[in-house]
C-alpha cells in the first residue's frame, strides 16, 4: 500500500512540475515592427554587402561553420532568400556595405535614404554599374503596393527596371506557354529606377522578354516563368544592356512579394 502511495505522490508531482513549467512559459508581447523592406543586390560588378538600416544590419549570409560568411549578398541576389524584413516606421539611411575581410570590409558603395511608413512594403536595389574606382554602385528604393489579392485565378505582376544603361524606357511582354499564347504587355514605357503598377494575368508559366517602345527587338529575355493563382510577383530587369552573354548581360527576376 506504502509502494502505491509513494508512487502516487511522484507521479502528481511530476504532472504539477509540468503545470508549473507551463505556467511559467512567457510568449513574446511586443508585436513585429509595422513595416517591411526586401533587398536587392542588382549592382553589375559589384561585390557582395551586407545591408544595413543606419547601423542595424538586416541582412547577412550565414556559413557552413554558423559563422557569417565573407561573401554576403552576391549579384543578383535577394537578401534573405527574398523575404522581407521588418523594421519600424521612419527615416532611414539604407545602404550596402562590403562584406569581406579587408580594408574596405563594411565600406558603403550605395546610399539611400528613405521614409519608411508604417503599413508599408519597400523594395530597395543596388543597381547600375559598379565604379571599381569610386568603389560606389547606384541604388533605389520603390514601395510595394502589395495588398491581398481578390482574385485567385490570376497572378498579379508589375514591373522593376534597374538596368542603369538602357538608352529608353523598357516595356515589359509576356507570352503564356499554353492555351491562349497571345503577347500580353505586362508594363509600358519604364525608366529605370522605375516601377509599373500591378497588372493581373492567368495563372501558368511564360516566357518574358523587355524591348525598348516601338520596337521588336528583345532587350531583355527569360523563358518558362511560373506565375501562380492569388500570388503577387515583382519582375526586375538587370544587367548591363550592352553586354550580350554570360552573368552581367541582362536577365530578368522574378521574386514572389505574397
Amino acid at each position: 500500500m506504502n509502494s502505491h502511495r509513494i508512487i502516487a505522490a511522484l507521479l502528481g508531482a511530476v504532472v504539477l512540475a509540468s503545470c508549473e513549467k507551463n505556467a511559467v512559459q512567457v510568449l513574446p508581447d511586443t508585436e513585429l515592427p509595422g513595416a517591411r523592406v526586401k533587398f536587392f543586390h542588382f549592382g553589375v560588378s559589384a561585390p557582395g554587402v551586407n545591408f544595413y538600416a543606419n547601423d542595424t544590419k538586416m541582412t547577412a549570409i550565414v556559413s557552413g561553420t554558423g559563422t557569417e560568411s565573407s561573401t554576403g549578398v552576391a549579384y543578383g541576389a535577394a537578401g534573405a532568400g527574398g523575404a522581407y524584413a521588418a523594421i519600424a516606421p521612419g527615416q532611414y539611411t539604407l545602404t550596402g556595405r562590403i562584406a569581406a575581410a579587408g580594408a574596405d570590409k563594411n565600406l558603403p558603395i550605395a546610399t539611400v535614404v528613405a521614409t519608411i511608413e508604417d503599413g508599408k512594403f519597400y523594395s530597395f536595389y543596388l543597381s547600375g554599374i559598379y565604379n571599381t574606382t569610386l568603389k560606389t554602385v547606384d541604388a533605389f528604393v520603390v514601395e510595394d503596393p502589395v495588398a491581398p489579392p481578390s482574385d485567385y485565378a490570376v497572378a498579379y505582376v508589375r514591373f522593376v527596371n534597374a538596368i542603369s544603361n538602357a538608352t529608353n524606357p523598357l516595356t515589359l511582354y509576356v507570352k503564356n506557354t499554353t492555351g491562349d499564347t497571345a503577347t500580353v504587355t505586362v508594363a509600358t514605357a519604364v525608366a529605370y529606377k522605375g516601377a509599373s503598377a500591378f497588372t493581373t494575368i492567368p495563372a501558368g508559366v511564360f516566357n518574358l522578354f523587355a524591348r525598348y517602345p516601338d520596337s521588336t527587338a528583345n532587350k531583355v529575355t527569360r523563358n518558362g516563368v511560373t506565375f501562380l493563382g492569388g500570388r503577387v510577383y515583382t519582375v526586375g530587369a538587370r544587367g548591363n544592356i550592352t553586354v550580350t552573354s554570360g552573368t552581367t548581360a541582362p536577365a530578368f527576376d522574378n521574386t514572389a512579394n505574397r
